[in-house]
C-alpha cells in the first residue's frame, strides 16, 4: 500500500501538479478580456475601471496572508536538529490547505464579478466590486505562495531552478487562459469571466493533495528537473507560434481546437516526467543501494556497511560527541549551509538586507511593471501600428517567462559552476534594465523590438531572483511571509511610477482635443526617470552583493564541495 501511494504522491507529482495549478491561476494577466463588458454593464467610466483594475493589481500581489497560513500549517524541518518544527495549526494539514483557500477565494471573487456582469446580482457598489476583484486576485498568491515555497523545500539544492519553474508558468498563464478563452469562450467575456471562477478552483481540487514536503536527502535530481525545463521550453516556443499566427491569420473553431489539443497534450508531459523519474527514483533505490548498516565499536569508531555505493556519490561521516554515549552521524559535505537563524517577518523587518530588498524591488520591479502599463501608448505614439503593437504586447509574456525561466537556471549555474553570488546576477539584471528603459526613451524607429525586451527579461529575471535570495538570507521557515511582504512593494512602484510619472507626464504633453500625444517627446522624460529609477535598484542591489558576499561565499564554498564529489 506505501508503495503504492509513493507512485501517486511523491515530490515529481508535486511539481507536475504545482505546474498545472501555476498555469490556471493567471487570471490577473487576463484584465483586458473582460474589462469592456464590466465596464458596459456596471456603467463604468475609465477611471472607475482603472480603480478596480488597481485593487486586482493589489490582490494579486499581497501575498502576506498566504505566506502566514503557509508558515502556520506547513511543516518544517529544522536543519539544525532534523525535528520537525510545527505549531499548533499544523495538525490541520499541510500546503493544500493554502491551496484550498486560494481556490476558494478565486472562485468567490470571479463567480459574483460574473453574477454581477450577466444581471445575476444587481451592480454591486465600486468598493464592493473592487473587494471581489481583489478577492479573485488574491486567490493567486495562495497557490503561487504554495508551490513556490514547497517546491524550494523539496529542491533545495536547485532552488533556482525549480522557482524558475513555478514563476515561469504564472508568467505564462496569461497566454495559456487566452489560448481557453479563444478556443471555448467563442468571443464571449462573460463566458471567460465563468472559466476564470471554476477552472483553477477545479485544478486545485482536483491537484492540491498532491502538494506535499517531501525533504528527502538526495540533491540526484538536476537531470529530472532539466527535463521539465525541456518541457517548459517547447510549451513557450508552441505559444509563441500560435500568437504570431493568429495575430496575421483568423482560424476556424476546428483549427483552435486542434491547437489547444496540442497544448494540452504539451501541458500534460510534465505527468509522464513525473513517472519515469519516480521509476527510476524506485529501480535505483533497489537496484543499487543496499541497507547500510551502521554500528559503533567499543573504541567509538564508526563502521558503515554498504554494498553498492555509486562511485562518486560515497558520503563521508565524521564523529560527533554525543552526551549519552551514543555516536551521532553528521555529513561532511551536506552541500547546503544550515542557517543559522530562521528569522521570522519582524526579526527580518529590523535588519538592512530586507529593506535593500524591498527598495529593490519597489523601484527595479516597478518600474518594469510601468513599462508594460503602458507599451500600447507607447508604440501609438511612435506610429507603430495596430498589428505591430498587439504583437509586442503579447511576446511581452513570452519575454517576462524567459527571464522568470532563465534567471533561475542562470543563478543556479553561476552558483554550482561558477562560485558566484546571486545577488550579482540580480545587480546585472537591474544594470541592463537601465539601459532597456533608456532604448525606448530615446524613441528610434524599431526601439520597442529591443527596450522591452530587455526590460521584459530582467524584470522576470528578478521575479525568479528575489524569492531564492531571500530563502537564502532570512532562513524558508517564514520565507513565504516575508518575500510576500517584499513582494508587495511591487504595485506600489506601479502605481507611483505609472500614475504619478508616466501617466502624469503624458496627460501634460497630450493635446487637448483628443487627450493623445504623439512624438517621441510623450515618453522620453519619464523613461529616463524610470531609468534613474532602475539605477537606484542597480545600487541597492549592489550593496545588498557586498553585505552579503561573505555569506554567499560560505554556501558556495559548501555546495561547490558538495557537486565536485
Amino acid at each position: 500500500m506505501m508503495m503504492k501511494m509513493e507512485w501517486v504522491a511523491n515530490r515529481w507529482t508535486c511539481v507536475a501538479a504545482a505546474i498545472w495549478i501555476q498555469w490556471s491561476c493567471g487570471a490577473s494577466y487576463t484584465f483586458s478580456i473582460y474589462s469592456p463588458v464590466l465596464k458596459s454593464t456596471q456603467g463604468y467610466d475609465q477611471s472607475t475601471l482603472d480603480t478596480v483594475s488597481v485593487f486586482k493589481d493589489i490582490g494579486a500581489n499581497f501575498g502576506i496572508l498566504s505566506g502566514l497560513l503557509y508558515s502556520a500549517v506547513a511543516p518544517y524541518t529544522d536543519s539544525r536538529s532534523g525535528s520537525p518544527s510545527k505549531s499548533k495549526w499544523t495538525s490541520l494539514g499541510g500546503p493544500w490547505v493554502v491551496i484550498a483557500a486560494g481556490a476558494v477565494q478565486c472562485f468567490v471573487g470571479f463567480m459574483f464579478i460574473w453574477a454581477s456582469v450577466v444581471g445575476l446580482i444587481d451592480p454591486p457598489p465600486v468598493p464592493v466590486m473592487c473587494f471581489f476583484a481583489w478577492l479573485g486576485s488574491n486567490g493567486q498568491t495562495f497557490l503561487n505562495t504554495t508551490n513556490v515555497v514547497t517546491g524550494l523545500r523539496n529542491f533545495p539544492d536547485y532552488s533556482g531552478t525549480i522557482i524558475g519553474i513555478m514563476k515561469g508558468f504564472v508568467g505564462l498563464s496569461g497566454a495559456i487562459l487566452i489560448q481557453l478563452y479563444h478556443t471555448f469562450c467563442d468571443g464571449d467575456p462573460t463566458t471567460y469571466l465563468l472559466m476564470l471562477a471554476c477552472l483553477p478552483a477545479f485544478i486545485c481540487i482536483l491537484l492540491m493533495f498532491l502538494s506535499r514536503i517531501y525533504e528527502v536527502d538526495d540533491g540526484d535530481y538536476k537531470k529530472h528537473l532539466n527535463s521539465f525545463s525541456v518541457v517548459t521550453v517547447i510549451i513557450v516556443a508552441y505559444l509563441m507560434f500560435i500568437i504570431l499566427l493568429q495575430n496575421f491569420v483568423s482560424l476556424p473553431y476546428w483549427g483552435r481546437l486542434f491547437i489547444f489539443v496540442i497544448l494540452m497534450v504539451l501541458l500534460a508531459l510534465p505527468f509522464g516526467i513525473a513517472i519515469k523519474a519516480q521509476l527510476e527514483e524506485s529501480q535505483k533505490f533497489s537496484q543499487t543501494y543496499s541497507i547500510q548498516r551502521v554500528s559503533a565499536t567499543n573504541d567509538g569508531k564508526l563502521i558503515t556497511s554498504s554494498s553498492h555505493a555509486p562511485s562518486g556519490d560515497q558520503m563521508e561521516y565524521q564523529e560527533l560527541p554525543s552526551d549519552e554515549g551514543q555516536v551521532q552521524v553528521a555529513s561532511a559535505d551536506d552541500g547546503m549551509l544550515p542557517h543559522e537563524v530562521e528569522m521570522n517577518l519582524l526579526q527580518a523587518m529590523c535588519t538592512v538586507d530586507f529593506w535593500m530588498l524591498f527598495v529593490t524591488m519597489i523601484s527595479g520591479l516597478g518600474s518594469g511593471l510601468a513599462t508594460i502599463n503602458n507599451m500600447s501608448q507607447i508604440g501609438q505614439s511612435l506610429g507603430y501600428s495596430t498589428i505591430e503593437i498587439n504583437n509586442l504586447v503579447s511576446l511581452w509574456s513570452m519575454w517576462n517567462f524567459l527571464g522568470r525561466f532563465g534567471g533561475g537556471h542562470v543563478s543556479d549555474y553561476i552558483m554550482h559552476k561558477k562560485g558566484w553570488p546571486r545577488p550579482l546576477l540580480m545587480t546585472a539584471t537591474l544594470g541592463i534594465m537601465i539601459i532597456g528603459h533608456v532604448i525606448i526613451a530615446t524613441g528610434f524607429r524599431g526601439n520597442l523590438y529591443l527596450g522591452p525586451v530587455l526590460v521584459g527579461i530582467c524584470y522576470g529575471a528578478n521575479w525568479s531572483l528575489m524569492p531564492t535570495i531571500t530563502s537564502e538570507i532570512f532562513g524558508v521557515k517564514h520565507m513565504g511571509t516575508i518575500f510576500n511582504t517584499i513582494a508587495a512593494s511591487s504595485p506600489l512602484g506601479s502605481y507611483i511610477l505609472s500614475v504619478r510619472v508616466v501617466g502624469y507626464i503624458y496627460d501634460k504633453e497630450a493635446s487637448e482635443e483628443d487627450n493623445s500625444c504623439i512624438g517621441v517627446h510623450c515618453f522620453m522624460s519619464s523613461f529616463l526617470i524610470l531609468a534613474g529609477v532602475a539605477f537606484l535598484a542597480f545600487l541597492f542591489g549592489l550593496a545588498l552583493f557586498f553585505r552579503t558576499q561573505r555569506f554567499y561565499k560560505q554556501v558556495v564554498i559548501r555546495r561547490l564541495k558538495h557537486y565536485a564529489r
